[in-house]
């Protein structure tokens, strides 16, 4: 207003019309404070350093906040959040091979394994199991040696705890467990589903779930010792489960989801035995 007024001393008004500009933009001045989602950000940037924008968002949403995305969006970019991806070669078209969705819990667990070294170059393995339902995190077991008896172990554990799947899906990983596995299976009555060699993408559920927990926790830090990879993967699987927001659930965590679906199936099995009784006392 002073420089127009300097440059103009006849009045603003003649400025404005050289200008082609109201009087009134001139007195304008903004009422957003933005200064609350920026500490939100500031904070989930710290305590997510890997996340992007719609995780962000999702996990501010979750949490009570109101924010409209747009707002989220522009806050987000004029803080300089915004992560830097490598630009990837488009691939020739493939043929793609549906993947199954299962519609409930506990029906299809997918599981496989991870190698890793510490910072003294000593290596380790992860078994990871998963639920393809709601892409739940059920077990991350890390050692130095993953022996079959192990894992034939933790899966009875987790049938103990959850319930008997219908097929458990891995790739042609180690041949010890395959063969044990197909022992276990049968004496079960569990169908182990073997994907195709080479393609991994009938397996995407655990491929992308790998590429998520090496992306935060086995590359995100160097580790000196197993402990400390244990300590700092189950920090994180409880975040990934209960809080973490999935874009493919709907922006909720795979807990949240399954309790939202069982407690809607409940819903429905109430509506239809108060149906039936009332129809049998007319």
């Amino acid at each position: 207003m002073r420089e127009l007024k300097e440059l103009y001393p006849r009045g603003i008004s003649k400025a404005c019309r050289i200008f082609k500009t109201s009087r009134s933009s001139l007195n304008y001045q903004s009422v957003k404070d933005d200064q609350v989602l920026m500490d939100e950000l500031t904070q989930l940037s710290k305590d997510h350093p890997r996340e992007g924008f719609w995780k962000f968002y999702y996990r501010m949403r979750n949490a009570g906040h109101s924010f409209n995305h747009k707002r989220v969006h522009r806050v987000y970019v004029q803080m300089g959040l915004s992560i830097r991806r490598k630009a990837k070669k488009r691939l020739a078209a493939r043929i793609k091979e549906p993947l199954e969705v299962p519609q409930s819990f506990t029906h299809t667990w997918s599981i496989d394994f991870m190698s890793d070294v510490l910072s003294n170059g000593r290596s380790f393995r992860s078994f990871n199991v998963i639920d393809d339902y709601n892409r739940e995190i059920l077990f991350i077991e890390t050692d130095y040696s993953l022996k079959s008896s192990r894992v034939i172990y933790i899966l009875r554990h987790l049938v103990n705890k959850y319930g008997k799947p219908t097929k458990i899906r891995m790739d042609n990983g180690p041949e010890f467990v395959a063969k044990l596995a197909q022992e276990w299976s049968q004496m079960n009555d569990i169908v182990f589903h073997y994907i195709q060699p080479g393609k991994p993408t009938q397996n995407a559920y655990i491929e992308r779930f790998n590429q998520t927990y090496r992306r935060h926790v086995l590359d995100a830090y160097a580790f000196d010792s197993l402990e400390e990879v244990r300590q700092e993967t189950d920090l994180w699987l409880r975040d990934y489960n209960f809080v973490r927001p999935h874009v493919s659930l709907g922006g909720m965590s795979p807990v949240d989801y399954r309790m939202k679906k069982q407690n809607t199936l409940l819903g429905l099995r109430f509506a239809t035995l108060h149906s039936a009784q009332e129809g049998l006392k007319t």
